[in-house]
């Protein structure tokens, strides 16, 4: 078990998290996790806490059934826009093409949004066979999290992701080689603005293009070395809260790349919509007071995707007289 402190006051997480700083460099502190070491537990919950995000190896999916998925997104990415945009617009799934949520947030992207496996555009099989290897890591992973915690009770959080009713989605995300003035000039473009997911969890798996950047502690942007054989394993905001803040949700972003395409797929662990998100009371120390009012995966659902992309969206559901903002 890792012991751990109470969580550090969110206005310093809120400013830390405004003031992300322009130097970008390639970082290679990365906590690489392997699932089948004995001490996963322990060096999970030392990445989460330190950066919100580890790549994770030894996962057990099967590389011929992340090939076939990437091929089929291939496939359909480069099929003429004409044809794509029968697939679209995402209503919540579908196709879509630069417009990234309803409230302006743009990138240098095209991507498909699949919550089921009645996917006309995508192979139903490829589909499945990716998502149920996926969730098993998933479910895995969240478990590894709540025991390295000290949490007794086992499928406390993994149990979210498990109910038939639980509110996953897989993204595939296609990042053309950028070719406008802006990349011709030496400049990279957003692919995928900054922000933080809003599940429980994330796992992320690319192709060997870079372009991923996560945003440290002390705000300055890296990138994110690509591993096309590894996943990325991301803290959402469902559990940053259901942590009382112990871990912290990672802010990243994608650019593009002048010389390579990039694909990624991720798939997105949320709870039943009508789930109540609160801190674990396993997990609190005496007197110590929740960070966050309570609400339901719905509702928080509802509020980061009427938001924009960069705002810091948990800044709502802050209890006022913890954080004076």
């Amino acid at each position: 078990m890792v012991v751990l402190s109470k969580p550090a006051p969110l206005d310093d997480h809120y400013a830390s998290i405004k003031t992300c700083k322009p130097r970008i460099s390639v970082f290679k502190g990365i906590p690489s996790i392997n699932l089948r070491d004995p001490k996963a537990k322990t060096l999970i919950i030392q990445a989460c806490q330190e950066f919100g995000f580890f790549k994770l190896l030894n996962h057990g999916v099967p590389m011929e059934t992340i090939a076939r998925l990437e091929a089929e997104a291939l496939s359909f990415f480069n099929l003429p826009r004409s044809v794509k945009d029968k697939a679209g617009p995402p209503n919540p799934f579908g196709y879509g093409t630069k417009g990234i949520g309803p409230n302006g947030d743009v990138g240098w992207i095209e991507y498909l949004l699949i919550n089921t496996d009645q996917n006309p555009e995508i192979s139903r099989s490829a589909v499945k066979d990716y998502v149920m290897e996926v969730k098993a890591v998933a479910y895995e992973v969240v478990e590894l999290i709540a025991e390295g915690l000290g949490i007794e009770r086992r499928g406390v959080w993994s149990k979210m992701l498990r109910e038939e009713e639980s509110d996953w989605c897989l993204r595939l995300n296609h990042y053309p080689i950028s070719q406008d003035l802006q990349a011709l000039s030496g400049r990279k473009m957003i692919g995928f603005g900054e922000h933080t997911d809003p599940q429980i969890i994330s796992l992320l798996k690319s192709n060997n293009t870079s372009g991923l950047q996560i945003c440290l502690k002390d705000g300055t942007w890296v990138s994110v070395p690509p591993d096309h054989t590894s996943f990325f394993v991301t803290v959402g905001d469902a559990l940053q809260v259901m942590t009382n803040g112990r871990l912290k949700s990672v802010r990243h972003r994608v650019m593009t790349n002048s010389l390579k395409p990039r694909i990624s797929m991720i798939y997105f662990g949320g709870p039943p919509l009508s789930e109540t998100i609160r801190p674990l009371p396993s997990l609190m120390a005496k007197g110590e007071e929740s960070l966050y009012n309570e609400f339901t995966w719905r509702e928080y659902k509802a509020s980061a995707y009427k938001s924009r992309l960069g705002d810091y969206r948990l800044g709502l559901f802050e209890k006022a007289s913890t954080t004076g903002h």
